[in-house]
């Protein structure tokens, strides 16, 4: 049966990973990528599939946001079988120097976005009974390094969100995971120099970095069918760093 996917942060690597992997799986399924400022990537992908996938408008810290997103996506597309919570970004910096507003943007922008989200679908989810919800956390959630402790929070955050709301929902046919992907060559490794990049593969056991692609196949698994029985669940996606 073809899927009607919403993916937040679309027009980032893995946003777009993300997509390309879902309009890839089926002829028919369709993709809404959420977009805030940045659309050139998600803009490009559209034109390839111009019946497929679709850019919407969505800032995920704003709950109005959320609400005129996902009556769009039903108006045009009938119905949302799967959310893939991708947007967030990460501001590093000291505890003892990090200011109040970099503290809070990086938790609105994970946390609170991915709170929104599943509140904005849960309810038509569990009305046509089926929904795959798939929350993007990260390996700093379980193994946080120094200077990131809004980044770790925010992120360790999603995996209890994740495990807590999956309970809730797991009698309507909705299943609720989360994945932690580690060092992934996407936008957020940009800033790293060859020397910084070297040292980061050096700390993976397949001694390379991950691909986006590699992170979007587990994320399709878990949105499939056969992923039923398979929930609350937090995949670390690392080269076996933990």
């Amino acid at each position: 049966m073809p899927t009607v996917t919403l993916i937040t942060g679309g027009n980032g690597g893995l946003g777009i990973a993300l997509a390309t992997a879902f309009l890839q799986a089926a002829p028919d399924n369709v993709v809404w990528l959420g977009v805030r400022n940045r659309r050139n990537k998600a803009e490009a992908l559209a034109e390839e599939h111009p019946k497929r996938c679709h850019l919407i408008p969505l800032n995920v810290t704003v709950d109005t946001e959320w609400t005129a997103a996902i009556s769009e996506i039903l108006s045009a597309s009938g119905r949302l079988d799967v959310l893939v919570n991708n947007a967030g970004h990460h501001e590093d910096a000291l505890l003892a120097t990090m200011s109040d507003a970099i503290w809070q943007d990086v938790l609105q922008s994970n946390l609170t976005g991915t709170f929104l989200g599943c509140r904005a679908v849960v309810k038509h989810m569990m009305g046509q009974r089926f929904g795959r919800i798939i929350n993007i956390s990260s390996l700093s959630a379980l193994m946080a390094p120094a200077g990131q402790t809004n980044y770790a929070a925010a992120k360790a955050g999603i995996i209890g969100l994740t495990q807590s709301f999956a309970k809730e929902v797991a009698r309507a046919g909705i299943t609720v995971n989360a994945v932690c992907p580690g060092y992934i060559e996407t936008d957020a490794l940009v800033q790293m120099s060859p020397e910084e990049r070297r040292a980061a593969a050096m700390r993976v056991p397949m001694r390379r970095l991950g691909k986006p692609e590699e992170v979007a196949a587990a994320v399709l698994f878990l949105a499939s069918p056969s992923a039923a029985y398979i929930t609350g669940a937090a995949l670390k996606i690392d080269g076996g760093i933990l």
